[in-house]
């Protein structure tokens, strides 16, 4: 059974950190798909697919507001979400604007929140924010797996991996030196 693997993040707001910590922890995965408020220039947002968000000033116009992505047989509509729903919560218009693409999924951020639900038919995943959920749950990603059949998820809390400071690499140099 093909499975096409994806990291799905939203909103880091100026964190590049968390998306580098991201490429690092899923080298096997097929696709890193940002939806949007990343607040950084593009050249930034190497490897993955991106929309543009309402706080995403640095964007120049090759990044669209939202876009259609087909995968094993699924039609995945990604924006942001400002452009797409009159209020949080209230997703009907961005529903009809995928459906009109002919999709069955929606990847979106905006509200920090993280989502999995199916809602007139359309499968909804928001992964929340990477860097601040608004519900006061720790920041969060998605791990999607899309074959065929089957469309698996899996929610995410982001803990920035421990890297040592300064201080940390001068004594491991020490430490090293000492035991020679």
């Amino acid at each position: 059974m093909n499975t096409t693997k994806i990291v799905l993040v939203s909103d880091n707001h100026g964190d590049s950190e968390c998306l580098k910590d991201l490429k690092e922890m899923y080298p096997d995965y097929d696709l890193f798909v940002h939806c949007g408020d990343s607040e950084m220039e593009e050249e930034y947002m190497d490897g993955y697919i991106c929309v543009r968000g309402n706080n995403d000033y640095l964007y120049t116009r090759k990044t669209p507001d939202s876009l259609t992505l087909h995968i094993q047989g699924h039609i995945v509509y990604v924006c942001h979400g400002h452009m797409d729903f009159l209020s949080y919560f209230h997703y009907e218009p961005m529903i009809n604007r995928a459906r009109a693409e002919g999709a069955d999924i929606i990847f979106f951020g905006h509200v920090h929140t993280y989502l999995d639900t199916v809602q007139d038919g359309m499968r909804l995943l928001n992964p929340g924010s990477i860097r601040h959920n608004r519900d006061a749950t720790p920041p969060s990603y998605m791990l999607v797996e899309i074959s065929r059949e089957n469309v698996t998820v899996t929610k995410k809390e982001y803990v920035r991996p421990h890297k040592p400071g300064l201080v940390e690499k001068i004594i491991e140099l020490l430490i090293g030196k000492s035991s020679k």
